[in-house]
């Protein structure tokens, strides 16, 4: 009889939203939840909608809440509901910046501006020039994220740029790969960049390019001590999106990953039982910190 470790949840300290569904307007051949232009699989979610789940979550204590998708800035009202958000805790916006045009990102320096809590933005990138990113995020997205960048070192934000480890700099040069990056961000008018290296998961359209999970990436009989389970994302957080409540925004395409339709629902443990969950425990992934 198989046995996987029980991941408790501690306490719920981060939310995450599908806020755009698995709608994007990207098709990165990486993509855990196969986001694309076509992708209806989780439906955008409305304003009346998070701002209802936002009150359920500040009941239950929560305290940062972190906005995926999909691409969020699809979501027409992405603007309204960071306003709402900010009115609870701090919010992060899991982006690929092709939205930012100079309105968005004077917008956007209002919240940051206004709120007594931070806004982050999260802006991904694969690649230091067309011929490294452009294969991985498609065709002419290197000079749309670029110019998001742009603007919003314009209007003082600076973002984290998150870069996953299939970008063909880091595979090739490591460190001198990273300092590749740097430069790039400082070009465009940044003095400090920041930046964040993703593990990838071999699921949606990375498993395809990857082939999937082996046999021995899994957490089959492991037991996983305190120290070790608060690193996991799943013991601290949770996910919602349009169609239910989930254990995290990895699993969101993972029937076994849906824990009911409200927040409430996922407050229980979840079985460590998922390939993704191996990457979390090995890395140490988290799109927290």
């Amino acid at each position: 009889m198989s046995s996987f470790p029980l991941a408790p949840l501690w306490y719920l300290e981060t939310l995450w939203f599908q806020v755009s569904g698995t709608l994007c307007n990207l098709e990165c051949n990486h993509c855990l939840v196969s986001a694309n232009p076509r992708n209806k699989t989780h439906a955008m979610m409305t304003l009346e909608e998070v701002s209802s789940i936002l009150r359920e979550a500040n009941e239950l204590g929560v305290r940062e809440y972190y906005f995926t998708g999909g691409e969020p800035f699809l979501n027409r009202d992405m603007l309204a509901i960071l306003e709402e958000t900010l009115k609870y805790g701090p919010a992060n916006v899991l982006t690929n910046g092709t939205f930012i045009d100079e309105r968005v990102a004077q917008k956007l320096r209002v919240l940051y501006d206004s709120s007594r809590y931070s806004l982050e933005l999260r802006i991904s990138l694969d690649g230091t020039t067309e011929e490294t990113n452009d294969p991985i995020r498609g065709k002419g997205s290197f000079t749309r994220i670029l110019r998001g960048i742009r603007n919003l070192a314009t209007v003082g934000i600076n973002p984290v740029i998150t870069v996953t480890e299939a970008a063909p700099e880091l595979e090739r040069k490591g460190k001198e790969g990273r300092e590749e990056f740097y430069a790039l961000v400082r070009s465009l008018g940044i003095d400090r960049p920041r930046m964040k290296v993703l593990s990838l998961f071999h699921i949606g359209e990375e498993e395809g390019r990857s082939c999937g999970y082996k046999k021995h990436e899994s957490l089959e009989g492991l037991h996983l001590n305190t120290d070790e389970l608060l690193k996991l994302q799943c013991t601290t957080s949770r996910m919602m999106t349009h169609e239910g409540a989930y254990v995290c925004p990895i699993l969101v395409n993972d029937p076994a990953g849906r824990m009911g339709m409200s927040l409430r629902d996922t407050l229980k443990p979840f079985s460590l039982d998922r390939g993704a969950c191996y990457t979390c425990y090995a890395f140490g992934v988290t799109c927290r910190t």
